[in-house]
């Protein structure tokens, strides 16, 4: 398993699929399966049955389905392009995610 270089609440663009072109924000990262769930994309619609215990209503739901990582590419908060992440290590000893375009790091 390699190390995911998309984390929660990063801003990314889709290169690829049905939804190719699409920015959104991350909510949730699964590394083990190498998928991520991406705010209002990849929708999909599932057929629910009510349950009065937990006050869900039954009927069709539609919800966010995950999306591959490698078909993501992180948005830069600096220049605003989509790009590819490096690491670097910084002078306290801690690590960063790097754009590879400009050079600015992630928070």
């Amino acid at each position: 398993m390699q190390k995911v270089k998309i984390k929660k609440n990063d801003q990314v663009l889709v290169i690829q699929g049905r939804n190719r072109g699409a920015r959104g924000k991350v909510l949730r990262v699964f590394p083990s399966d190498g998928t991520a769930i991406v705010e209002r994309l990849n929708m999909i619609k599932r057929h629910t049955r009510a349950n009065p215990n937990r006050q869900v209503q039954g009927g069709i739901v539609e919800r966010e389905a995950p999306i591959q990582i490698a078909n993501l590419k992180l948005l830069c908060p600096e220049c605003g392009k989509p790009t590819r992440v490096g690491r670097k290590r910084l002078e306290d000893g801690s690590g960063a995610r790097v754009c590879k375009s400009c050079g600015a790091t992630f928070n």
